[in-house]
């Protein structure tokens, strides 16, 4: 075994932040804590997000469609800026699709993932979800603070707070719903705040319920959805945070449906948010959407299937021979250069050993062996999906920890990655997507 390289970093790895990070990456899903042990490459998309972040804490907005094969890497990218974003004092949520959750439904399916996203709203101190009430109790207390400071009273400061919310469609019973927060705050009612949380995260089915309970005629319904999350991002913008990231991944099940009226109606809510990012519309709230080539590029099924949608997510025409524009909407996902793999691999191995160097099951020569053999049965794919190579590696650790003695020479054939089969869409699987 050959001297190790330098360790990635010097710190230590919690022995609770480690596991999780093993376990995720062996099943091949994302860590949801420590992807920063893990980060290589991908330095120009990180600094194109970077602006749009930029660009939403000064009052834009931002829709970006990262697309990458199956296993490239983009639920990873996506959680990567969204611990970037609440770094930045931004409020994030994030969501995948399903057959329940879609952007348009007429039964409760867009209401289901709008759900869903308020559940997973996050915080810098709260960043696996569950943030929705530590935001509203912000702005309340704020609010409070500011009625103390200036001899006003807490109902006229809220009144003024939440005044230009109004006149946005659903602001009024927005607004009256956060000042039934504020009253079962100031009361010490506990069933009105809960009650108010309840509507805000859109769990009322029924007005009659949410008039019973809170005083209001409208809930938050399939039609209405996207209108919540623009008072949302404004909202939060008054509790004291830059913006509001809304992160959805797996938009391939659009793709998936079968029923043509159900995609177009679909890529109608999807246009409808690009051109208020666009256009203006929208204020400190940024999207970004994860899917494949087909979902992009297909133009039977496809969102180049949608005429007006192909014309806004058209590719730079002028970026040929190598060149690359990572300033528009579509942010693709590119290979990773061996030299990424290798870092990558350093970067595993640190991990696996809890970030003590003295603890390294293997050596460099090691990982130089295992790229070459995953080149040789892989070929470029090893390179386009790392998922594979990361579990394989993973696999070849954890072997070696359990086995004292074992020659790394005589088992790394067993445990290099095959190919993963790409999935396809057939009769069978489109089964459950059907209306």
């Amino acid at each position: 075994m050959s001297a190790p390289t330098p360790p990635p970093t010097g710190d230590r790895i919690r022995h609770r932040e480690r596991d999780v990070i093993v376990a995720s990456l062996r099943a091949g899903v994302v860590p949801k804590v420590g992807q920063r042990h893990v980060q290589v490459g991908r330095v120009a998309e990180v600094r194109a997000m970077l602006v749009d972040l930029a660009r939403i804490a000064d009052g834009g907005a931002s829709s970006r469609f990262v697309i990458g094969e199956y296993g490239s890497g983009k639920t990873f990218f996506l959680h990567l800026i969204r611990s970037v974003a609440l770094e930045k004092r931004m409020v994030t949520m994030h969501a995948d699709l399903s057959p329940d959750r879609r952007l348009h439904g007429g039964s409760g399916q867009a209401r289901g993932l709008y759900t869903e996203l308020m559940h997973n709203l996050s915080t810098r101190t709260k960043p696996d979800g569950g943030a929705l009430a530590r935001v509203v109790e912000r702005f309340v207390t704020h609010a409070l603070a500011e009625a103390r400071s200036t001899g006003t009273s807490p109902q006229a400061v809220l009144r003024s707070r939440l005044a230009a919310l109004v006149e946005m469609p659903g602001g009024y019973d927005f607004a009256e719903v956060i000042g039934r927060y504020w009253q079962g705050y100031d009361g010490g009612a506990e069933r009105l705040c809960t009650d108010a949380i309840r509507w805000l995260h859109g769990e009322f089915a029924s007005r009659a319920d949410a008039r019973a309970a809170l005083g209001v005629r409208t809930i938050v319904d399939d039609a209405g959805w996207y209108d919540h999350l623009k008072l949302m991002s404004r909202f939060v913008r008054m509790a004291g945070f830059d913006g509001l990231l809304v992160c959805l991944d797996e938009m391939v099940n659009i793709y998936k449906l079968t029923s043509a009226q159900a995609r177009n109606n679909n890529y109608e809510q999807l246009l409808r948010i690009v051109n208020d990012c666009m256009q203006g519309s929208a204020t400190h709230l940024g999207f970004l959407f994860g899917g494949t080539p087909d979902f992009l590029l297909d133009t039977r099924r496809g969102l180049y299937s949608y005429p007006a949608l192909a014309s806004r997510l058209a590719e730079n025409t002028f970026a040929v021979d190598g060149l690359l524009d990572h300033s528009g909407p579509v942010l693709r996902l590119g290979n990773l250069a061996p030299e990424d793999l290798y870092v990558l691999l350093t970067k595993l191995r640190h991990v696996y050993a809890g970030g003590d160097p003295s603890a390294y099951l293997v050596g460099d020569d090691v990982l130089t062996a295992y790229m070459a053999h995953c080149a040789a049965r892989l070929g470029d794919a090893y390179f386009r999906t790392p998922r594979e190579t990361v579990k394989g590696f993973l696999d070849l650790l954890a072997l070696l920890d359990q086995n004292a003695g074992l020659d790394w020479r005589t088992v790394i054939g067993t445990v290099a990655p095959a190919p993963e089969p790409r999935p396809s869409v057939d009769d069978d699987d489109l089964a459950s997507f059907r209306l």
